[in-house]
This record gives structure tokens, C-alpha cells and sequence, in this order.
């Protein structure tokens, strides 16, 4: 019995280092898959990363572009109305043409000093200050927020005086918005006023701000030719005609962001309607 516990003992011993060996060999393949799969798990991450950047600079680069759009497309409209309009009365009505030209300058000094202000955010001085080269050097930098409807009364006169009667009506009880709904309202009114002195045929406009419970409605209504006589719309472009514009498209976007919706259509009794509703509950 004796002579057969050494032979035991080194089966035994040889059993459990074969063991320890395959646990040893389980463990560095085990090791290996884990570093592989930590590795394909930072490649996707980092494809992730790079997609959610590209994403992010794409919408930014459509909200600049929306931006543009609102301040270019607003401005050159009254300029171009009222250069228009001086040209027509310059050599009857000097006085007429004086102020309608005054207009012109008043109307690109705005356009200026909104593009200015867009510019100043996007690419600041080394000082963090937008800062107006023709400005006094002591002067204090204009970094007014965005126009809200706050702000309602002042662009219903620029257009009114550019020739298009606009009557405005507030229902509800107003109250603080969110900075970017209140830029949003006030972006519908400007783009649908905008489009309106731009292709109308002298009519009048009429916008609706209501302050519901638990949504902004925002409705701009203009008259024009009834659809139901046939007679042709005056001055009117397809991508106005059709609500295909990159302004309703834009506008759209924007209202889409806090889960309202848009409505751009030509009335069947003539002139045209935007209508927007935007949610005031948090999400």
C-alpha cells in the first residue's frame, strides 16, 4: 500500500497542475476576448461620438441658416419696397422720397446690426465682445437677445409703413415665454408679413397672437385674389404659392422643435394664412 502513495500523490499533482494550466490557458483567451470586445466597443463609441458631432454641426449650420434667412430675407424686403416706392414719387413727391429712402437706410442699418450681432456669437473677438468697427472704442457692445414678441409692435410698424396695413390682435393673458418660443412667434409673424408685403397686391394683413392654457397660437392672416374667381394671384412665386419656401420650411423646423405644427395655405377666399400652434407645457 505503501509503494502506490508516491505514484498517488504525483497523479494527483499532475492532475491538478494540468488543471491550473487550462484555467490558466481560459483565462488568457478569456483576457483576449475582453480586450477585443473593449476594443470594438471604443471603436463604436468614437463612430458614435463623431456621428452625434456631425449631427450637431449640421443642425447648427441649419439654424444659421434659418437665422440668415429671417434677417436677410425681412430687410432686403422693406428695402426693396421702399427704393420702390422713392423711385415712383422722386421727381412729384420729393419729400415722399426722402422718407422712403430714409427707410431704405433705417431698415439696412437693422439688418447691419442683426448680422452683427449673429456674427459676434459665432466667432467672438479674443476679448469675448462683439465689437463694431465703426464704433467709439469706449462703446458698449449690443448684445441684446433675439427679438421676441416683445418686440411685435416695432415690426408691425416697419411693415405698415412699407406699405402693408396690419392690424394685430393679443388674446389671453400674456405672460413670459421661453426665450426660444418667444423667438420662434416672433419669427412666424416676420416671415408671414415678410412673404405677404412681398407678393400681396396692396391688401392688409391681420395677425393673431393667443396665449392659451397650454399652447401659443400664432395666425397671420392677408388678403389677395379669391382663389374661387380665377383670377391669378398677383406677383406670387411656386415656392410661395406652394408653402415650399426655405422660410415656411424653416419655420416649420422650428415649431416642430417644441412639438407644435404649422399650417401655410392659400385661402379659398383669397389671400393667404399661416397658422401655428405651439406647445407651452414642459415636455
Amino acid at each position: 500500500m505503501g509503494e502506490w502513495e508516491p505514484d498517488g500523490l504525483r497523479a494527483a499533482l499532475g492532475a491538478a497542475c494540468a488543471a491550473v494550466l487550462c484555467l490558466a490557458v481560459a483565462l488568457v483567451r478569456m483576457r483576449r476576448r475582453w480586450q477585443a470586445a473593449v476594443g470594438e466597443r471604443g471603436w463604436l463609441l468614437e463612430r458614435e461620438r463623431e456621428s452625434a458631432s456631425q449631427a450637431a454641426v449640421a443642425a447648427e449650420r441649419d439654424r444659421i441658416a434659418r437665422e440668415l434667412h429671417d434677417i436677410v430675407s425681412h430687410n432686403v424686403s422693406l428695402m426693396v419696397v421702399q427704393a420702390g416706392a422713392a423711385r415712383e414719387v422722386l421727381a412729384t413727391m420729393p419729400d415722399e422720397a426722402v422718407t422712403a429712402l430714409r427707410a431704405v437706410e433705417d431698415a439696412g442699418r437693422g439688418a447691419m446690426t442683426d448680422l452683427r450681432h449673429l456674427l459676434g456669437l459665432l466667432a467672438p473677438s479674443q476679448s469675448g465682445e462683439d465689437t463694431d468697427e465703426d464704433a467709439p472704442a469706449d462703446a458698449v457692445p449690443d448684445l441684446s437677445p433675439q427679438p421676441g414678441l416683445d418686440r411685435l409692435g416695432q415690426l408691425v410698424d416697419r411693415v405698415s409703413f412699407a406699405g402693408l396695413p396690419v392690424e394685430v390682435r393679443v388674446s389671453g393673458e400674456p405672460r413670459p415665454l421661453p426665450q426660444g418660443i418667444d423667438v420662434t412667434a416672433y419669427r412666424i409673424v416676420q416671415e408671414a408679413l415678410t412673404n405677404a408685403l412681398r407678393h400681396g397686391d396692396g391688401g392688409k394683413a391681420e395677425v393673431t397672437v393667443r396665449y392659451a392654457d397650454h399652447a401659443l397660437r400664432v395666425e397671420v392672416l392677408n388678403t389677395g385674389p379669391s382663389v374661387l374667381t380665377g383670377a391669378p394671384p398677383a406677383r406670387t412665386t411656386r415656392g410661395h404659392r406652394e408653402g415650399t419656401g426655405r422660410g415656411l420650411l424653416g419655420l416649420r423646423e422650428r415649431v416642430a422643435v417644441y412639438g407644435g405644427d404649422l399650417d401655410a395655405r392659400r385661402r379659398l377666399g383669397g389671400g393667404y394664412r399661416v397658422r401655428a400652434r405651439i406647445p407651452l407645457d414642459p415636455s
